[in-house]
């Protein structure tokens, strides 16, 4: 037998926005003055009320491990939370603490998908999906959505999309990295598509506390016992406590999907960093201002950035109503050149944005969305400012 590299693996593409987040930390360390675009971060610091939960922990000595599925204080203090937030009634038998929220993502495809399952999947949508569902062994069924339609399918590509090899569907509300809401009546018609077909709908909410303009954030398990025991409740800590490095998520759902990821979790990874989880103790139980200080914070860039970019040239956005990303139209560009380069592509024009004018954005090819541009305004408003000052004068100088 030869020696040679899994199938799995040489066929996983590798992540955009990290190689991009490579390139703009090398740039700033040569000392140019880059403004990243492509952030899928918080630039807050974690509350100090977390940080000082974690030091306790270590200074109590609690560094040992703890159950594989996390503390069981931990998820205790989650299922309270969901119980008061979303009006979910979970036990902690059916709450999984994992690391980070992307490793309950791949723990929920590997508990529910057999080989050649299909997964329902509307674009664009974040990089990691589509490559998570094929690692799992399942098949992503791309769902195209438009700026025109909000960047949500209707129900009848939904419903045109179902086979019988569909096994759940992937559903991020608010997405990246379009930042589109889905309303009620929306997550109704898919409940009642998921209920009918009997298909599980595993729910990435990480941006859930980041809705703005009266947008409301429902999570579809709240909307009858049939859809939540078919529903996988994913979400985390990272967005809405500033909290990306610690690197913890949770799960929720049917104990016996709960169950089967618990078990892969204490074969591949055991348990969660356990400082982390005692600062997720402190997040949940502790006052929650935090989360509307940023949110409020990100809302006023949103408006300064969507606000400059209706007065530019070429180029058009989508108001998002939720997380903290812009989608950029870049398809007037396609066609225009400068000093000699012509642009093809988001691809393109994020390259040379990036050569000229030293902003980097995310371009968004890799997400289903060619001819479009993903930008972060999880940066300050001066940067915003700037950011946009030098995307004007680079649309300007096109030819």
């Amino acid at each position: 037998m030869s020696l040679s590299i899994s199938k799995v693996c040489s066929q996983i593409t590798p992540s955009v926005t990290l190689k991009l987040n490579a390139a703009v930390a090398e740039m700033k360390k040569q000392g140019l003055p880059v403004i990243g675009l492509g952030a899928g971060e918080p630039d807050y610091t974690t509350p100090p009320h977390i940080s000082a939960a974690a030091k306790q922990a270590i200074d109590a000595g609690r560094t040992f491990y703890t159950a594989a599925a996390g503390l069981p204080e931990l998820r205790r203090a989650l299922v309270h939370f969901l119980k008061k937030d979303k009006g979910l009634d979970y036990d902690i038998s059916q709450a999984i603490i994992t690391t980070g929220a992307k490793q309950a993502l791949l723990g929920a495809f590997l508990a529910v998908l057999d080989p050649g399952d299909e997964v329902l999947l509307p674009t664009p949508c974040w990089v990691s999906y589509p490559e998570m569902i094929r690692m799992a062994g399942g098949i992503p069924v791309m769902i195209p959505t438009t700026k025109e339609q909000g960047f949500v399918p209707s129900i009848e590509q939904l419903r045109a999309a179902v086979t019988p090899r569909t096994k759940a569907m992937l559903l991020n509300t608010p997405s990246n990295p379009t930042g589109a809401v889905w309303n009620r009546q929306q997550l109704q018609d898919l409940a009642d598509l998921a209920v009918e077909k009997e298909f599980y709908v595993i729910s990435d909410e990480i941006y859930e506390k980041l809705v703005y303009d009266g947008a409301e954030h429902i999570c579809i398990a709240s909307l009858g016992k049939q859809i939540c025991d078919q529903t996988v409740v994913i979400s985390g800590f990272s967005k809405a406590y500033a909290m990306t490095g610690w690197r913890m998520g949770y799960a929720t759902g049917p104990k016996d999907v709960i169950a089967a990821m618990a078990s892969y979790q204490s074969h591949a990874t055991g348990n969660p960093n356990t400082i982390t989880q005692y600062a997720g103790i402190a997040a949940l139980t502790g006052d929650q201002e935090c989360v509307e200080h940023m949110r409020q914070a990100f809302s006023r860039r949103r408006q300064l950035m969507v606000e400059r970019i209706s007065r530019m040239p070429l180029v058009s956005c989508f108001m998002p109503h939720g997380a903290f990303y812009v989608m950029l139209d870049v398809r007037g560009v396609v066609g225009k050149s400068i000093n000699g380069h012509v642009i093809a592509s988001a691809a393109d024009f994020a390259e040379q944005l990036l050569n000229e004018k030293y902003v980097a954005s995310v371009p968004c090819e890799a997400f289903g969305a060619p001819g479009f541009c993903r930008l972060s305004y999880a940066i300050s408003d001066q940067h915003i400012a700037e950011a946009m000052d030098r995307l004007e004068s680079f649309l300007n100088s096109l030819t």
